[in-house]
């Protein structure tokens, strides 16, 4: 930060909770996006020629050219949310600029998220709430929305972090038997306390268990990883989940499989190419599609803005942001 500024230009480029945004008013110079309208590129070359701090979300979609052609007072982004996958790193670490993001406050909000689907793709909760509303309803009856109860099946969690371990958690709470495949293999006493099994294959994994939960990263390594190839490794009956990100499934192949009832449902809350969905997956049966609400709580959008304040605020007194985004993140 220039020596001769008390208090950073801090630009936020979407609409945060009133709380976080006079909080900020309070400790920074900071330039707010009232109507939270996404800044195009040009907006966004704007803000980060003129600031020192910039605070994007997922929507900012900063690659090298974007942060190449940074003003020389930009030293932080302050990104609002835990994944930077739309951050390039390495080019802010050839501009010497500080990246910062919000692990952890968002765990249980997204945990919930997902057993939320889990809960509602097999037992058709969306399907049976649209006949209600569409008035076609006849009553109860013994056939009538049938579904499948998930107590008793196995669920196979890609990405074991904190998230992922928060799902095994409240799965085992609702009788489901937890196996996992993870870049890493988590520690024994880990491993028995959620009482998960581990599998050093996803290809095996895919073909054994009833539910998929994507809750890793997108990386590089991780674009598309449940392609066309590995969709078809799945059973018939079973059901996917994502509230990851959504490059991480081939939306396409997804819808395709879906059409062919190559398997039996699946409950996203995360899309490829948001905020546009593949017009298969709205036609498609047996989804449930909702609007990457996975962190959308009133807590943990306090807690991502306390996060990013901090993080400012400990750059500001010269010391390493405790959320300094490294190399090697994932």
């Amino acid at each position: 930060m220039p020596e001769t500024r008390k208090r950073p230009k801090v630009i936020v480029t979407r609409r945060l909770p009133e709380t976080l945004e006079t909080r900020m008013a309070e400790l920074f110079d900071v330039e707010l996006n009232f109507t939270d309208e996404a800044f195009d590129r040009a907006r966004l070359a704007d803000a980060m020629a003129r600031a020192d701090v910039l605070v994007p979300t997922v929507t900012d979609d900063l690659d090298a050219e974007l942060i190449g052609g940074a003003g020389e007072r930009l030293k932080l982004i302050a990104n609002f949310g835990a994944g930077v996958d739309h951050i390039d790193l390495q080019a802010a670490r050839a501009k010497n600029i500080v990246v910062t993001n919000t692990p952890g406050v968002l765990t249980d909000d997204t945990a919930d998220m997902v057993m939320s689907l889990i809960l509602s793709v097999p037992r058709r909760f969306s399907e049976g709430e649209k006949l209600l509303r569409s008035g076609e309803w006849k009553g109860w009856s013994p056939c009538g929305m049938l579904g499948h109860r998930i107590t008793g099946k196995r669920l196979g969690i890609i990405g074991m972090g904190r998230i992922g371990q928060a799902v095994a958690q409240r799965a085992r709470a609702f009788g489901l038997t937890v196996h996992y495949h993870n870049r890493r293999r988590l520690p024994e006493a880990v491993e028995a306390a959620l009482e998960a099994t581990y599998w050093p294959s996803l290809d095996a994994m895919l073909g054994r268990v009833d539910i998929v939960s994507i809750n890793c990263p997108h990386t590089p390594e991780t674009h598309h990883l449940l392609n066309a190839e590995r969709l078809r490794l799945l059973q018939r009956h079973a059901y996917l989940i994502n509230t990851a990100r959504g490059e991480i499934v081939d939306e396409a192949a997804l819808a395709a499989a879906l059409a062919r009832d190559d398997i039996a449902g699946a409950g996203l809350d995360v899309f490829e190419h948001e905020p546009a969905v593949h017009p298969d997956l709205l036609a498609a049966k047996h989804v449930v599609l909702v609007p990457h609400m996975g962190s959308a709580t009133f807590e943990g959008r306090l807690a991502m803005g306390e996060k990013v304040t901090t993080n400012i605020r400990v750059w500001m007194d010269g010391h390493r942001p405790p959320d300094q985004v490294l190399e090697g993140w994932v």
